[in-house]
């Protein structure tokens, strides 16, 4: 056996200890054939991820609260480290396959918006209007790393990964997390279907355990932070969360957190399904509700909520005039369709570019354009 051969024997090693439930390298399936090197299909992904230039763009883009002047608020790019962290901890009790959770849980909001989940609001309202189509986070996700990074290609992602990401919807909340297989083309109409019938989509099951793990740790990830960043800020007092959540959680980010996985680790093990006890899950939904109600609503005021709103109408207008008449100064040529490939220029509609070229902005960039064509 030469050195590469043992090099690639090595990185498979961990996997003769995962739970049956598990899903293996083996099972990895790509969009398209691809040239595999020493290492795993999964590891892989992780790459070609991190490498990507829209995982860098998560520097500077929303979690909940935009513009604030304490640096400690959490950004996008804070979030999905915690969801990695945390659900690489939850895999790695459970004996899953932590390359396929890591890759998912890095990947899973590369579709998120300028401005969180009210930028994509605005988002999918445009849509709507003008595509006819529902605009998710989720979706354009799966989307820009199927069919818009890597300059138009797509990175060519293993089907377990897209899916996780697809089906990763943190804002939807369950007692039991159970995968359901799915074949190449069954996942790609889930994922056609979203557009239109975003209601099912949300019900989708991941298909593999890992994505289930995924899928409960972006609750996770930022349901105590969000609090934390509340706090620090001065939307809210830590004694204003109510006693019948505190005394099962607890009152911190850490006791939070440490709280649910310890939970899910307990009445998960063993299973090929992810399940928390009636009394976390049910803490957890009230906490939930508590930050919609008292934290998310009111991480824009109205004012800013409307500028925004006309601003990315506005901005979507300009780029769109500046496609019908060929505006080569524009700088969605210049930073983004001179750089795509024939076949997504040839197939993509202009709406879409678009669309998909707002979806991609950072918070800094997104006001800058706005302000720039509101004059």
């Amino acid at each position: 056996m030469n050195n590469i051969e043992e090099a690639k024997k090595n990185f498979l090693k961990k996997e003769k200890d995962l739970s049956k439930y598990a899903t293996k390298t083996s099972d990895a399936i790509r969009l398209r054939e691809d040239n595999e090197d020493i290492r795993p299909a999964f590891f892989r992904d992780i790459d070609r991820i991190i490498y990507s230039l829209s995982y860098t763009r998560y520097l500077d883009k929303t979690q909940v609260f935009t513009k604030s002047e304490n640096d400690h608020i959490s950004k996008r790019i804070t979030h999905v480290q915690f969801v990695s962290k945390i659900a690489r901890t939850i895999g790695r009790a459970l004996s899953l396959n932590e390359d396929l959770i890591e890759a998912i849980a890095l990947g899973h909001d590369i579709g998120h918006t300028p401005l969180g989940h009210s930028g994509e609001a605005i988002l999918n309202d445009i849509s709507r209007r003008e595509l006819g189509e529902y605009f998710a986070h989720n979706i354009q996700s799966v989307r820009h790393l199927m069919n818009v990074e890597h300059y138009g290609e797509g990175l060519n992602l293993t089907i377990q990964v897209l899916d996780g990401i697809m089906c990763h919807n943190g804002e939807i909340l369950n007692a039991i997390y159970e995968p359901v297989a799915k074949t190449k083309e069954e996942f790609l109409k889930e994922y056609e279907e979203a557009y239109y019938d975003l209601k099912k989509a949300n019900k989708n099951h991941p298909m593999t355990l890992e994505g289930c793990v995924v899928r409960i740790s972006d609750v996770i990830g930022y349901i105590g932070r969000d609090i934390e960043d509340a706090i620090m800020i001065g939307k809210i007092k830590r004694e204003d969360i109510p006693n019948e959540i505190t005394s099962v959680l607890g009152t911190t980010n850490k006791d939070i957190i440490n709280t649910i996985i310890l939970d899910i680790i307990e009445h998960s093990m063993g299973k090929p399904y992810i399940e928390m006890s009636p009394k976390v899950y049910d803490a957890l939904l009230k906490l939930k509700n508590f930050n919609y109600q008292y934290i998310y609503q009111y991480s824009l005021s109205l004012e800013e909520k409307e500028f925004y709103t006309k601003g990315m109408n506005c901005i979507y207008e300009c780029y769109l005039n500046d496609l019908e008449n060929k505006n080569m100064d524009s700088i969605i040529y210049k930073i983004f369709l001179n750089e795509q490939c024939s076949s997504y220029l040839d197939y993509t509609s202009d709406k879409r570019k678009v669309i998909d070229f707002i979806a991609g902005m950072t918070d800094e960039f997104f006001i800058k354009e706005i302000n720039k064509n509101m004059k």
